[in-house]
């Protein structure tokens, strides 16, 4: 179809499209001239204290560490201090569904329970002590006992 057949609608937008990929260009053109920064500029230095800074540390602050001073692994806890009989409240507990959740009495965290895991009948507001394994979604009560 030839130009002259196109409507004033028609050349509008293509004038517009023109008009945008021009400004574009000139855009892009603009930012590359001014994004003329060296290395020097890209580069951040961590003083004595962790902050990062724009200026290199002073190298009369600088302290020695001992190679055997480093340590690259997982605290180790006390096992002889932990008990792995907790105690709780039961906060929820569904006869018919067969599941419910206990409070523990020291982390107040809640511990997901199931009728398989129980060794005597529980009810909310039941004082238990369980123990506490790794389940699918996250922590498990097991060998769950009603506290007398």
């Amino acid at each position: 179809m030839g130009r002259s057949q196109e409507t004033f609608n028609k050349k509008e937008v293509r004038k517009n499209k023109d008009k945008k990929r021009k400004d574009k260009e000139k855009k892009r053109l603009a930012r590359k001239d001014n994004d003329k920064s060296s290395f020097d500029d890209m580069i951040a230095y961590v003083d004595e204290n962790g902050m990062l800074t724009s200026t290199p540390p002073d190298p009369t602050k600088k302290k020695k560490t001992k190679l055997e001073d480093i340590e690259i692994s997982v605290q180790k806890s006390n096992d002889e201090d932990y008990d792995p009989v907790r105690k709780g409240t039961v906060t929820f507990y569904n006869d018919s569904k067969g599941f419910g959740f206990i409070r523990d009495s020291e982390t107040k965290e809640s511990i997901f329970v199931h009728a398989n895991n129980l060794e005597q009948e529980i009810k909310q507001d039941n004082l238990v002590s369980y123990e506490v394994e790794k389940g699918l979604k996250g922590p498990v009560a097991v060998r769950v006992k009603l506290v007398k």
